[in-house]
């Protein structure tokens, strides 16, 4: 049985989870071990229903030995957590060595990567493009003779710019041949939101409700959200993304962006009457992975991060001091499990110094806030870094409550 299309075809959203492998080309390498973990962590989030709800890629065997053996690792290890996936060229020799990678491991995949545009085609096999999606039907074939178990997606790479008549026949050859997903990839991050929706949904309109289609959608323009939101709008329920957006030159839409938005907003994306989960997303695990990914691969989680990045739930200012849930679109305690937190900044208005010293253990009168306040913006503006460390601040207020102490 085949969970992902039975998954997509039931509603549900499942995610295609790329920062393993597409991650690699964003130059960071994430080891076996922490392949497992990730994958097992990604799974999590959907608590039993994991593999029904992530396709985790775990890694590209052609590349060498170790990616191949890597791969193994988390098909094996992770087994029950998730649905495992290699991804490899199309050509027979690298559909065998992706097969062989996964093979043995529940609810495992391929995903076999064709050209189809005619500029592509022509870069990646020498071929035109109608010649290239007919060979992906003998590989989709060939794919399914070596293993019957394991699960056959074809990606139709640079879909954005290819031919969407000749998509729709194709896709509909390949699923008939035992396809289970049709991936149309906008390889490149070139395309416009509404340019997406279109191609899905003539894609889809030219096949029966047995293709099931997914969407691969690099971020080079800032839309790899805005075009997923789309191509889910056109009826498509299997999306890919990467933790932190890591994927090859500007990334890819952001899977805890993504996971966030359709958990708290699936409805006015789906429709109303949607049923997207087996299992809803566990939102408290997103700042976690993020971190952890964020470790792994030294891509930094920044204070303009959305959803897991070091801004959400701080405060500096007065205003949002007195009323935060007028300043933030969500409760970051309660949907995320991120505790609020006061920063000391140039900012800091005295509510702001009587509650960091109230975090110090030092309770202020209304003359040393005053000092306090002018002590925190001065030697902002003095070191050029606008927060202010609790060390520098404890060891400040040491003095100005017991100045007795100082130089004892």
């Amino acid at each position: 049985m085949d969970l992902i299309r039975q998954s997509a075809q039931a509603g549900r959203v499942v995610l295609w989870e790329e920062s393993a492998r597409d991650g690699a080309q964003a130059k960071t390498l994430m080891t076996p071990e922490f392949r497992v973990r990730l994958a097992q962590e990604t799974g999590r989030v959907f608590g039993a229903d994991g593999p029904r709800h992530v396709v985790f890629a775990a890694g590209f065997p052609a590349v060498c030995d170790e990616e191949f053996e890597a791969v193994r690792k988390v098909a094996a290890e992770a087994e029950g957590t998730v649905s495992v996936a290699a991804v490899c060229r199309g050509a027979l020799r690298d559909v065998e060595q992706a097969v062989s990678s996964v093979r043995g491991s529940r609810h495992s995949r391929v995903m076999v990567v064709v050209p189809a545009s005619e500029a592509m085609a022509q870069v990646m096999v020498h071929r035109t493009a109608e010649q290239a999606l007919r060979g992906g039907i003998d590989l989709v074939e060939a794919a399914r003779g070596l293993d019957e178990t394991v699960a056959v997606d074809i990606c139709l790479a640079d879909a954005s710019r290819a031919d969407t008549s000749l998509m729709s026949h194709y896709a509909q050859a390949m699923t008939g041949a035992g396809a289970g997903l049709v991936v149309l990839a906008d390889t490149v991050g070139a395309q416009l939101p509404g340019a997406c929706r279109d191609m899905f949904a003539a894609v889809g309109t030219g096949t029966d409700d047995d293709v099931v289609l997914a969407s691969h959608l690099h971020n080079d323009l800032g839309l790899g959200l805005a075009n997923t939101l789309q191509a889910l709008g056109a009826g498509v329920r299997v999306v890919s993304g990467s933790w932190l957006g890591i994927a090859e030159r500007a990334g890819m839409v952001a899977t805890e962006q993504l996971l966030f938005l359709l958990a708290r907003h699936g409805q006015e994306f789906l429709g109303a009457d949607a049923a997207p989960w087996w299992t809803a997303p566990d939102l408290t695990r997103l700042p976690t992975i993020a971190r952890l990914v964020a470790e792994e691969t030294g891509v930094p989680l920044s204070v303009t991060t959305p959803i897991v990045g070091t801004g959400v739930g701080t405060i500096s200012t007065g205003t949002p001091f007195v009323h935060p849930q007028l300043f933030q679109p969500y409760d970051p305690t309660q949907v995320l499990g991120i505790q609020p937190k006061v920063l000391l900044t140039q900012l800091a208005s005295a509510r702001v110094i009587t509650a960091a010293a109230d975090r110090l253990g030092h309770r202020l009168d209304r003359e040393q806030t005053r000092a306090a306040m002018t002590w925190v913006k001065t030697r902002a503006f003095r070191t050029g870094r606008a927060v202010v460390d609790d060390d520098a601040f404890a060891d400040y207020l040491d003095g100005l409550v017991h100045p007795h102490r100082v130089g004892a």
